[in-house]
Formats: C-alpha cells, structure tokens, sequence
C-alpha cells in the first residue's frame, strides 16, 4: 500500500491529529470527569517514544497540525523532550497545545522555545468560587498568571476554551468575551457533549446553545462573521473594533461533521475516528507487537480510516451517549 495521505470514505483528508499524551489531571472539571477518576496504569499508556512514532506516521501520510492534550498535558513528565522534537519536523504547519493553564506560569517560556506555535487555555469562570465547583480546585489565580505568562513569552492568538451551561455561567459570557478583548485573545465557547456519566449536573437542563450565547454577546457587541478557521470544528466571528475573534463549537446544534479532518489517539494508543462513536483501533498493542515498523503502523492508519464514520449524533436530552470521559479521549 502506498498511499500517502488519509482519507475517509466520505472524500474528507485527515490532516489534523488530536494527540494525547496523559489521561491524568490536576483537575477534576464536572463536565470532564469524575472526582474520584480512576486513571490507566502507566504501562498502559503510551511512551514519549510511542507517541512520537505516533506522530511521526501521520506526519508520513500528510497530517499538517497536531494537537497536544489530555487530561493536563503539561503534568506528563519530560513532555517537552517529545514537543521538541515535534517542533523540529518542518512538515508540520502548527504545534498546538490544550491546557487547563495549571502549569502554563512556570512552563510558557520552554513550550515556546520547544516549537509550540499556539496555546489553548480552558476557562469556564472568572469568578473563583464558580471555578473551584467547574474543576473542583481553587486554582484560579494559578491559570490567570499562566494566561498571563504565556502571552509574556510571546504566544500570540492564544484561545480560551469555556463550556458554557445554563444557569451554571452562561451570566458570565460577556465578562469572559471582555476578559478576552482587553488582552488580545480569542475565545471558543462550547456547547457540552455527552461523554461520559456525570453526576454535579443534569445535561439536558444545563445545556446552552451556541445561538444563546452569540445573542448574549450582541446584546452589547458587534459580532462579523469571519473566514478565520484553524482546522478545528469552530466557526469564528470578529468582534466588531476589537483583535479578539469569538469562537462557537457547536455539535448539537450545528453539527461540524462535513468538514471533519481530524482524528485522536489516545494516552493508551486507541484511535479514535469520532467523538461521537466508541469504535477504536488499537495502536498500542501492534506498535508493541511490531516495534519499529513504521510501514506496517502507517498501513493500519490508513485502513482504519475506511471506518471513519460521516457524522455523529448527540442529543441534548440524553445523559450519556458515549461511555469514555473526554479526559479519556483526549479534549
């Protein structure tokens, strides 16, 4: 087979790979996972090395962006000798990373010198008792300065990423898109996706569609549509006499699933073809089988993408659709 690049059935380029490199975290987020998480034995999960040789056969078959997540990637020990040498690679476009901003105050400056172009930081609340019931931690003072920090060390467009839920925060999406606007930033609000038992919340009360929260927000600003895209599933707007650009990640109410170009692999070596399906390949089990055969991991890349589904199919009045945890998935 000599294929060099991946497609679905459905015509769509896989060019962007969702990576995670821990399922562990220094939070507990309500939506993400359970306070009493019980996370993967270590020898289940994936080496630097493994997960480079991950990364390594996409980049073989035409990916461009990767994406570094969790859990908390930034708690994975050594994480910045395998962002070095992904940040070497000149096939790559973006090195991008999905964090909650715990470590970001003592480790911006070495992920910039490591070759990460792009930061992600989760922020579902400015107000510190609302944080602490969102990620069952007291830490946001913590994430602030490492929002702070990162811009010090040069990161531009970083992106803040806030679940928003009716009558949990969604009071507070004009003070984030502000909190935004005086720093430069952007910002993604998300619509919660059903991965996952949770028990601090009943979804199909709490849930707040994009069209909600773009009304809130031109009720005070001018919202322009925008063509801005980064090859993620959000559709951005400009705010009107301002840098900062306002993301909607909208799964239920306005599914992304035609232009789909991603999928994820997880800390334990599963490739996930869709958020919204529990179907996985098991990457681990043959790189460990087969070491250093990179033909042989790119060969079963490649016919795995054959069950990439068209689409998935959240509903808002359903608890749980799928079992895994996105911490498990990898945000």
């Amino acid at each position: 087979m000599h294929t060099t690049q991946l497609v679905d059935p459905f015509g769509r380029r896989i060019t962007y790979l969702r990576l995670s490199v821990t399922d562990r975290c220094d939070f507990r987020c309500t939506y993400c996972m359970s306070e009493d998480m019980v996370f993967a034995p270590r020898s289940q999960i994936l080496s630097l090395e493994e997960l480079y040789n991950v990364a390594d056969a996409f980049i073989g078959l035409g990916v461009k962006r990767i994406r570094i997540t969790g859990g908390e990637p930034l708690v994975r020990k050594n994480l910045l000798s395998l962002l070095r040498r992904l940040g070497e690679r000149p096939e790559l476009e973006d090195l991008s990373i999905t964090t909650n901003g715990s470590q970001l105050a003592h480790m911006a400056g070495d992920l910039r010198a490591a070759g990460v172009t792009r930061l992600n930081v989760s922020l579902d609340s400015l107000q510190r008792e609302r944080f602490a019931a969102f990620t069952r931690r007291d830490m946001l003072d913590q994430v602030l300065a490492g929002i702070d920090a990162a811009a010090a060390a040069g990161f531009k467009r970083i992106k803040l990423n806030s679940v928003v839920q009716t009558a949990r925060n969604d009071d507070e999406v004009l003070g984030l898109v502000e909190y935004a606007m005086a720093r430069g930033l952007d910002i993604s609000f998300i619509e919660e996706m059903p991965l996952g038992s949770v028990v601090s919340h009943q979804r199909e009360q709490t849930f707040c569609s994009s069209d909600v929260v773009r009304e809130r927000i031109e009720a005070r600003h001018t919202l322009v549509r925008s063509s801005h895209v980064t090859g993620g599933p959000s559709r951005y707007w400009q705010v009107s006499g301002s840098d900062t650009r306002v993301g909607f990640i909208s799964p239920h109410s306005n599914n992304f699933c035609g232009d789909c170009n991603r999928v994820r692999v997880t800390a334990e070596g599963k490739l996930v073809l869709c958020l919204g399906h529990d179907n996985a390949l098991d990457l681990r089990s043959l790189m460990r089988a087969h070491p250093g055969d990179s033909e042989r991991l790119r060969e079963a890349l490649v016919g795995a993408l054959q069950l990439k589904p068209e689409r998935h199919h959240f509903e808002t009045d359903e608890q749980v659709q799928v079992i895994r945890f996105m911490s498990m998935t990898g945000g």
